[in-house]
């Protein structure tokens, strides 16, 4: 488990270990770790001070693991930052490669040694949980290296869910919107939107996040749940970054490029689709 000496890594950590897991809890900072482990049962979590930029600390957690437990049926890949933020043109080639290097290249580095534990093991195979985020899929003003990063994520969860088949290795992830931990309390208080403006958004138990994922890891290996989205119900996710509709023809106002002042959840307006079998509407 990493990134698992705060926010969700720990509370996925925590409830993993109340579920009876044995529980490798890594991370930079040990006296964090030290304190995710004695907030569970007395030898459920065994710290591992680990930086997943680098390759040899990365090979020293894994075999930590193996001398410690014999072999490994779940990672859970949750280490990630989205600092520094910005655009693509503001962001320095130092700050992309920091976001590169925690995001992706450190799950990469966890999933290569996991997968090479679970193929040699007896029995063979085992589990991979990816955390993504709802930025895989719609991004937030000026997080192009989070958000690019994210994206990776879900071909690193598609490729390893592939080739893992043969040998009984599942791999799934998570996508999780704004549950209430230290990274977001920013966004409780104001969030930048798509329009430009700034609004509170709202948030939600971290621990219905970490349920989430002890459900994912508690399925057979003949059994994946590939992708999971979990948000605050009304966070102005759906419809993050859309166009609104021109007049009376929701098509015609997306081809006329007029931008919403929010964003808009559902069907083009009214005229939209015939418009669009028409032939009279362009996306």
């Amino acid at each position: 488990m990493t990134g698992a000496g705060s926010g969700l890594g720990r509370h996925i950590a925590l409830a993993l270990a109340d579920k009876g897991w044995h529980v490798a809890a890594a991370g930079r900072r040990l006296a964090a770790l030290e304190e995710t482990a004695g907030l569970a049962r007395p030898g459920a979590v065994a710290p591992v001070a680990t930086d997943v930029t680098d390759a040899d600390s990365v090979a020293a957690l894994f075999a930590a693991v193996a001398d410690r437990y014999g072999r490994l049926d779940l990672l859970v890949n949750n280490a990630g930052t989205g600092a520094p933020p910005g655009s693509v043109d503001e962001i320095t080639l130092e700050g992309w490669q920091s976001i590169v290097a925690t995001n992706l290249t450190g799950s990469y580095l966890c999933a290569h040694h996991a997968v090479r534990m679970m193929k040699a093991q007896h029995p063979m195979g085992g589990r991979i949980i990816n955390n993504g985020s709802i930025s895989a899929h719609a991004p937030r003003p000026r997080s192009v290296g989070y958000t690019a990063t994210k994206h990776a994520i879900t071909g690193l969860t598609k490729s390893i869910s592939l080739d893992g088949r043969p040998f009984n290795i599942a791999c799934g992830q998570i996508d999780i919107g704004n549950a209430n931990t230290a990274m977001t309390e920013r966004i409780a208080a104001g969030a930048p939107q798509a329009d430009g403006s700034v609004k509170e958004e709202p948030t939600f138990d971290p621990r219905l996040a970490a349920d989430a994922v002890v459900f994912m890891a508690g399925l057979p290996l003949d059994a994946n749940v590939q992708f999971l989205t979990i948000t605050a119900t009304t966070m102005p996710f759906i419809g993050r970054g859309c166009w609104r509709a021109a007049a009376d023809d929701g098509l015609t106002g997306l081809r006329l490029g007029v931008r919403a002042p929010e964003p808009m959840v559902g069907a083009p307006g009214r005229g939209g689709i015939r418009g669009l079998l028409e032939g009279k509407a362009l996306i």
